[in-house]
């Protein structure tokens, strides 16, 4: 049988463009007899790139490790279904010329770099265990092909980096590393698994104009997945929109993004948070101040242990907000947020006035400030982390009662525990249920009634959207408005998404490495932004292209800032 395909792995002009490189037909996909995925069917061509969208639990991963058989079997096991690379049916490969195509003809990119990079092996090692199994490389030309690759996706300083770890690397770094890895053997099909979602704005506008350069070079075809549709608008050529399990819309983007039939995909371009931040009243009392915070981290080295230097997490920043008002705090990954958070709820040692309803709590000794803690609550980023798995819903709200002895007996505190529930949207019937058994939107809920249960005055939200789909953080942001509206609620809402921090925030610090480099009204800060630092995260988070026309000379003079 003659095969349109030369010897290295490329289509004929003749053919390329009608033969899909990449087939799926009819996939499904079971864990035991539960289905996951149900009569799955797409293209993909080459140089083109395709975007599976979807909710949490729609069915993308699964039918996209299904193509390089990477699913648990026999726990997991397909129904029915096709999947032919050039023609040539997966289904039924023996493991050995599946081993040949994975990381070969078809690579992957996983949304965490760091769970899937070795921890204990340097990225050089990593990079050259892929470069010896397929190409047999080795010593000096293994080497030569690793820095070659690192330099190409854009990994700073490459030749000082061979030996870094995983964890010393940033998480753009390791994303680049994790591309790099994937480019080594020049696949025909990458498949980028939720490559930006654990990123800051800037990093993933540049982690995703570095996709498309590549694809330019090598004509490689993207199998995208993502629940984002920004980061759809501006990368794919066509779209395929899943929910449940199934295809339920496919199109042009630009014909998906203007004329969407399906009600999902209607409501997953209206999800977008939108709306405004409850209004200011002129005569709100200050809820928490701080005045020049400073927290340093001891960076200790020689024999004695003496200290050189010091990481500046926070220095010299002053806060405000006051009750029914959210103030955004914003800036990249190490930029100060968190640490700025808990100093304010002084879970850290800091220097500086902290004030909370208008008495100074910075001296305060930690039995001194434990009757305050009801009043100044904490909403973590990740909610499955911060819900202990080994307490029902009913007793994690429940738990933060005990402690302060309010509510009286139990069956009083039962009834604040339904209330807490009912004012976040969950069911009470549920609370003899545990963490592990509810989506990623219904535990961040449950992490919001545990606070409101103590019916704080302030709530300090860490990241609390940014691990969720776009439409469950549109109900967060809506909930959250809600809450403030009925009980004054004053919020610091830390994030680097500045589309969500918009529709909540009535004023906004801006933070780089420590510092406050600008501040001022919502409203104005993003309508006019005067720091070009500002200036980039609004670009890369409202306007990619924008983001992406600054000049290397801006970005640099920024960073430099």
């Amino acid at each position: 049988m003659n095969s349109p395909w030369s010897n290295q792995g490329q289509l004929s002009d003749q053919t390329a463009s009608t033969i899909p490189l990449l087939e799926v037909r009819d996939l499904a996909v079971s864990f035991g007899k539960v289905p996951a995925v149900k009569q799955v069917s797409f293209t993909l061509h080459r140089g083109e790139t395709l975007a599976l969208v979807g909710e949490s639990g729609s069915g993308k991963s699964v039918s996209a490790l299904s193509i390089l058989r990477l699913l648990p079997y026999p726990h997991a096991w397909h129904p029915s279904g096709s999947i032919r690379l050039r023609g040539e049916e997966l289904f039924g490969a023996v493991p050995s010329r599946l081993r040949e195509i994975r990381g070969n003809q078809i690579a992957m990119v996983f949304q965490e770099p760091m769970t899937s990079l070795n921890p204990l092996h340097s990225i050089e090692k990593q990079i050259g265990e892929t470069l010896t199994l397929h190409k047999g490389l080795g010593g000096t030309q293994r080497r030569a092909r690793i820095l070659e690759l690192l330099n190409l996706v854009g990994l700073p300083d490459a030749a000082h980096r061979l030996n870094a770890l995983p964890h010393e690397l940033s998480g753009g770094q390791r994303q680049r590393v994790m591309i790099a890895m994937a480019l080594a053997n020049d696949p025909d099909i990458l498949i980028a698994d939720e490559p930006t979602t654990a990123l800051d704005v800037t990093i993933q506008a540049q982690i995703l104009k570095l996709l498309k350069d590549l694809q330019g070079r090598f004509g490689m075809a993207i199998l995208f997945i993502t629940h984002d549709l920004g980061i759809v608008r501006k990368i794919a050529d066509r779209v395929c929109v899943m929910r449940a399990g199934e295809v339920v819309e496919t199109g042009a983007v630009a014909e998906l993004f203007t004329n969407p039939h399906h009600s999902y995909t209607q409501e997953l371009l209206a999800a977008e948070p939108k709306g405004e931040p409850p209004p200011e009243r002129a005569d709100a009392p200050e809820v928490m101040a701080g005045d020049d915070l400073r927290v340093w981290f001891p960076l200790k080295r020689g024999l004695w242990g003496r200290v050189k230097d010091h990481v500046k997490a926070v220095d010299g920043v002053s806060v405000s907000v006051r009750e029914g008002q959210t103030l955004g705090v914003v800036g990249e990954s190490g930029s100060g947020k968190t640490t700025l958070g808990l100093a304010l709820l002084r879970l850290l040692s800091s220097e500086g006035a902290i004030r909370f309803e208008g008495q100074r709590i910075d001296q305060w000794p930690n039995h001194a400030l434990r009757p305050l803690r009801k009043a100044m609550q904490v909403v973590f980023q990740d909610p499955f982390g911060s819900l202990s798995p080994r307490l029902s819903v009913g007793e994690i709200v429940e738990e933060g009662l005990l402690v302060h002895g309010l509510a009286g007996d139990r069956t009083a505190r039962r009834a604040r525990v339904t209330q807490a529930l009912m004012e976040v949207g969950l069911d009470p019937a549920t609370q003899n249920r545990y963490p592990h058994e509810f989506s990623g939107g219904q535990r961040q809920r449950i992490a919001i009634a545990r606070a409101l249960a103590l019916q704080p005055r302030l709530l300090i939200l860490d990241e609390p959207t940014s691990a969720l789909d776009v439409s469950v953080q549109a109900q967060i942001v809506d909930l959250l408005r809600e809450l403030q509206r009925r009980y004054q609620l004053a919020y610091v809402f830390i994030s680097h998404d500045l589309r969500v921090v918009r529709a909540l925030a009535n004023h906004l610090l801006v933070m780089k490495n420590g510092q406050v480099v600008e501040a001022g009204p919502a409203r104005q800060v993003f309508a006019n932004p005067q720091h070009l630092y500002t200036q980039s995260l609004l670009a890369a988070a409202l306007n990619l292209e924008t983001f992406q026309s600054l000049s290397t000379e801006d970005t640099e003079n920024a960073e430099k800032d």
